[in-house]
């Protein structure tokens, strides 16, 4: 889950070169200033180098269906048409809003590309009631590997990542290239940014190869002020999830739900709150403690590391416990001017 904030003067002046406000821990210099047009140059580079780098039998495009991930989708649509696995890719987690699924499915359509709709082999529902038991380990088919609401502290974050994104991501690659990861690979085009957060700057890599998979963020220079400027020059669509939340409502498992999050869901999105709310009342009927969803499971604490990253496609959750307070941020950025005192009344005689 994310925000994006409108903080310099390039977004307001479009053209003028703009550059990342940190140098990345993993890169040797800061990166350069660059306008848009050679950001997008960039990009098409960073793409080029991964496909001769390696064995790529498979381009896929990673779409969320936010605003940002919708940058990353238009910039590289041009390359999903090498093979037939060649597709956009959008991990159906279960427990999204399904506006924004639509969305997703209509921005394919518009754009003529193959949609490949990914789903989870265990249920966020299932995880939940504590249905699903291991299946490798000596606790296989006896114990549950998750009970209750997942919340801020603990594993809750990696768990929920792993199951709900990370293995449909895996099976996908394994049913393209089966165990032929040595001499194949699979392309995941994905939309991590350094100016996203502390954790993208710390974490981000231009091309990383993970097995059988190579992870490629071709916009990961990009800054906020270039994201927004792309948009509005290809007049891209806008997620109408992403204009009322603020965040792209694939994924509310409630990791790092904020105070009042469900009733602002429930404003805009009352089915997705009812779908919530009914699965609260089934854990409570179950007797399982953790049945209140975005809290934190009783008896956990936050064991996040600085820096850490649960998952690459989380890069929005943050790390801490809960999400940013928007006016305690901008406040901090200078975007808000403290208000001028009362003037004071003259006193009636």
């Amino acid at each position: 889950m994310g925000r994006r904030y409108a903080s310099n003067l390039a977004e307001m002046l479009p053209g003028m070169p703009d550059a990342v406000a940190k140098q990345p821990v993993k890169s040797i210099t800061p990166p350069p200033a660059r306008t848009l047009d050679q950001a997008i140059a960039r990009s098409h580079d960073i793409i080029a180098e991964a496909l001769d780098r390696y064995p790529i039998v498979a381009r896929q495009a990673l779409f969320s269906g936010g605003n940002d991930s919708s940058v990353l989708l238009h910039l590289a649509r041009s390359y999903l048409d090498s093979s037939p696995h060649d597709a956009v890719v959008h991990v159906n987690t279960g427990i999204g809003i399904e506006e924004t699924r639509q969305h997703v499915r209509d921005v394919a359509e518009a754009w003529n590309l193959p949609l490949r709709e990914l789903h989870p082999r265990d249920s966020y529902d299932d995880l939940v009631l504590g249905r699903v038991l291991a299946r490798t380990g000596p606790n296989a088919g006896r114990r549950s590997v998750w009970v209750g609401f997942p919340g801020p502290g603990g594993d809750s974050h990696k768990v929920m990542y792993r199951r709900l994104k990370d293995e449909p991501l895996q099976r996908n690659r394994a049913a393209i290239i089966s165990t032929r990861g040595r001499r194949e690979k699979v392309l995941y085009l994905a939309g991590m940014r350094w100016d996203e957060s502390e954790r993208r700057m710390r974490n981000a890599e231009e091309i990383d190869p993970e097995g059988g998979i190579i992870w490629c963020s071709p916009i990961v220079h990009f800054t906020n002020a270039q994201m927004a400027e792309y948009r509005r020059r290809f007049n891209l669509p806008r997620n109408p999830v992403s204009e009322h939340l603020h965040m792209s409502g694939e994924c509310e498992c409630g990791c790092f739900a904020k105070e009042g999050e469900l009733d602002e869901i429930e404003f805009f999105y009352p089915q997705t709150a009812y779908r919530i709310r009914s699965l609260e009342a089934k854990a409570e009927a179950a007797g399982i403690t953790a049945c209140k969803w975005g809290q934190r499971p009783p008896g956990t604490r936050d064991t996040t590391k600085p820096g850490s990253i649960a998952g690459r496609l989380c890069s929005k959750c943050p790390s801490g416990d809960g999400q940013t307070d928007l006016l305690d941020l901008w406040a901090k950025q200078g975007l808000l001017a403290p208000c001028p005192p009362a003037p004071t009344l003259p006193q009636s005689a």
